[in-house]
């Protein structure tokens, strides 16, 4: 299979557009304009039909929607140890925010221990969306019956001061504060937080429908102003 050809197949001109504004970062000229439904029934595809090894050779790949479809295809893994070579190959590619988030591989949770010992590897690293990727791996997988509140302090110690790292991490503590409120909160209260990311964590918790009117009163008084 012509992976571009397939791609440009599902091209969306108007979305071409949207997108780059939306990754001001990525080259226009690189994006085709594929809407990410279109891109993961494409990845399940591609991965049904054993279509896929020889693409992800293919690195680094010329089109912003092929790296989505990249990582599409690592999010469909079933096997843990080949998701992690795939993701060690892939991501010192990953160059902006969209590519990185559409990476959501569900085998990682059932491999919790191995999971969080690659975890701490990638939050060490100096790479931007690998940092990025690492906290989203703990909000997605880490936040509900496998909590530990030492994830909390693991994301809290980043010093990654990359904007994008910075709203992963704000990102992850309004949902702790949803999912976990009690062993966030602290985090707030205390002042632990570096002071953009603890006021951007407020105002995404503010603007989430799963915190109560009442918390959300309390987390505005904490506000720090700058």
């Amino acid at each position: 299979m012509e992976i571009q050809k397939e791609l440009f197949l599902r091209q969306d001109k108007e979305y071409m557009k949207f997108l780059s504004k939306l990754t001001p970062n990525v080259s226009e000229d690189t994006i085709i304009g594929v809407r990410i439904p279109e891109i993961r029934k494409l990845a399940k595809k591609l991965v049904k039909n054993n279509e896929y090894e020889d693409f992800l050779k293919e690195l680094p790949h010329k089109y912003y929607d092929e790296n989505l479809l990249h990582g599409a295809i690592i999010s469909e893994s079933k096997d843990f140890e080949n998701c992690i070579k795939l993701l060690d190959n892939f991501l010192p590619f990953v160059d902006n925010w969209a590519v990185c988030d559409v990476l959501s591989p569900n085998v990682l949770k059932n491999n919790r221990e191995e999971t969080l010992r690659k975890v701490d590897l990638w939050l060490k690293s100096e790479r931007v969306y690998t940092v990025r990727f690492a906290i989203g791996v703990l909000m997605q997988y880490f936040l509900d019956k496998e909590f530990n509140d030492k994830y909390l302090e693991k994301v809290a110690r980043i010093e990654n001061d990359d904007y994008y790292v910075k709203m992963m991490q704000a990102w992850y503590f309004a949902t702790a504060l949803a999912k976990q409120w009690g062993n966030a909160i602290v985090y707030l209260e205390q002042k632990k937080l570096k002071i953009w990311v603890h006021n951007k964590t407020i105002q995404k918790a503010i603007e989430s429908r799963r915190i109560s009117a009442e918390n959300k009163k309390y987390l505005k008084a904490l506000k720090i102003k700058d």
